[in-house]
């Protein structure tokens, strides 16, 4: 049975909502990169903090996304956000079995071998979404993307220098973990359901 892993989503999701960050301008961007790695924790499942993720670092698995597994993602998540919801802070990383046992059930209904099937699904999906203009819908190269992110936070004179700081330490920390997408084909099938899974992704911030 595949184990609850939340911890290397914290990066991810980050990066994710640094880049929905970059909707906005001038100090609402300064504003809002600096609260987006608090606000990622959470995610789609609880998710350990930022700097633990920056600290221990795991590598993902990328997988070729199909539109049954968007569509999974998508049918699951209500379901999946009333277990996760009640998993006690400090058991995040170890919940109990019987926890693990209906995250693994839920995940089977829509499809998924397991919840580790649907985590890495899930994964994947976020690494798409943090390169993904909110506007545009273009594609650039998460890694790519958060830097871009960084050099505006750098750019920005508006900004506090502390918060400043804060920002750019965890953005720098996300960069670390943060890959190339690895199957060009994910870009399609993430970007033409991109309202829907922002949406369903953000819900628990």
């Amino acid at each position: 049975m595949s184990t609850f892993t939340p911890t290397r989503r914290a990066t991810l999701m980050a990066t994710c909502f640094v880049m929905v960050a970059a909707a906005a301008s001038g100090s609402a961007l300064a504003q809002a990169a600096k609260d987006a790695p608090r606000q990622a924790a959470p995610a789609a499942t609880p998710a350990a903090p930022l700097a633990a993720a920056a600290q221990q670092p795991a590598e993902m698995k990328q997988i070729a996304l199909s539109d049954k597994q968007v569509e999974g993602v998508l049918a699951s998540q209500k379901e999946m956000d009333a277990i996760t919801d009640k998993i006690p802070q400090a058991a995040q990383d170890k919940p109990d079995p019987k926890v693990q046992a209906q995250l693994d059930a839920v995940a089977k209904k829509h499809g998924f071998a397991s919840y580790g099937e649907y985590s890495d699904v899930v994964d994947n999906i976020s690494l798409v979404l943090s390169g993904i203009d909110p506007k545009t819908k273009a594609f650039t190269q998460p890694p790519e993307a958060l830097k871009k992110q960084i050099a505006a936070i750098q750019a920005d004179a508006k900004m506090p220098a502390k918060d400043k700081k804060a920002a750019l330490d965890e953005m720098n920390a996300a960069l670390k973990s943060t890959p190339n997408v690895q199957f060009p084909d994910n870009v399609a099938v993430v970007t033409k359901n991109y309202d829907k899974l922002s949406a369903a992704l953000q819900e628990d911030q």
